[in-house]
């Protein structure tokens, strides 16, 4: 179900700006078998799945340093880092798949109602080779005119400055952009650019995101489709893309 909070002309919207883990894919279970495979690895228990995605949504240094029991120890922490990326690499398309709905979604939402096409764009925590290697794995890379990482920026989310880099690329105003994410943190990056935001219900806790509420909330981006281009979507048409809220899966 769509729900505007602010009256936002989405109809400008020529660029939109997506998250990737919890947004586009659901990356729920290689993320924990990697993060389990590391504390493993240097002699540590595994972790319950709902305490590693506690952890995730803002880098994988930080990342692995709370997997890691909050070390202090860089060293520490660059040994568990390697590890982390090393086996995630191998392992990052086992069970990752794309949410109901995102590939239809990306579709409609190429061309706006008028025939012009849309600017699509990936910002992310998440390392940025992994995040090329799953969209490319997954088959929709070409959709995305570039595809930024936690690393691409000296400054990661909720820092503006990868959405300042993307409305510079691509020569477009705040105004006709969007960003659409799963956390407070895609929120606050969103405001801190000066650009509109949506927010899905599928990738985080409903808590987390009515802390820092969106202009628009969609349950399926199929919906964000049709709000967009001023159409209607059928009733219950999305209903099998619709998830439970989960947790921010963005390293």
């Amino acid at each position: 179900m769509i729900s505007v909070r602010t009256p936002v002309d989405f109809s400008q919207a020529r660029l939109l700006i997506f998250d990737l883990d919890g947004t586009l894919i659901d990356s729920r279970e290689d993320l924990a078998n990697t993060a389990n495979h590391m504390r493993v690895a240097l002699g540590l228990l595994p972790l319950d799945h709902g305490t590693i995605f506690s952890y995730v949504g803002d880098g994988a240094r930080l990342l692995v340093q709370r997997l890691l029991d909050h070390s202090t120890d860089d060293a520490v922490v660059d040994r568990g880092l390697q590890i982390f990326l090393n086996f995630y690499r191998d392992h990052m398309l086992e069970h990752t798949v794309l949410y109901p709905g995102v590939l239809e979604g990306l579709e409609g939402l190429s061309l706006s109602s008028d025939g012009a096409r849309r600017t699509f764009v990936v910002l992310s925590n998440k390392p940025v080779r992994s995040s090329r290697m799953i969209l490319e794995g997954l088959g929709v890379s070409d959709f995305f005119r570039y595809i930024y990482g936690g690393n691409s920026f000296e400054l990661k989310k909720p820092d503006p400055m990868g959405i300042h880099t993307i409305l510079d690329e691509t020569g477009l105003p705040a105004r006709a952009a969007l960003m659409v994410g799963d956390s407070d943190v895609d929120v606050l990056t969103g405001r801190n650019a000066g650009v509109a935001t949506c927010g899905v219900t599928y990738g985080l806790g409903s808590e987390k995101m009515m802390q820092t509420p969106p202009d628009v909330y969609v349950d399926d981006l199929r919906e964000l489709a049709a709000l967009l281009n001023g159409q209607t979507l059928p009733a219950d048409e999305h209903r099998a893309g619709t998830h439970t809220p989960t947790t921010n899966l963005g390293f």
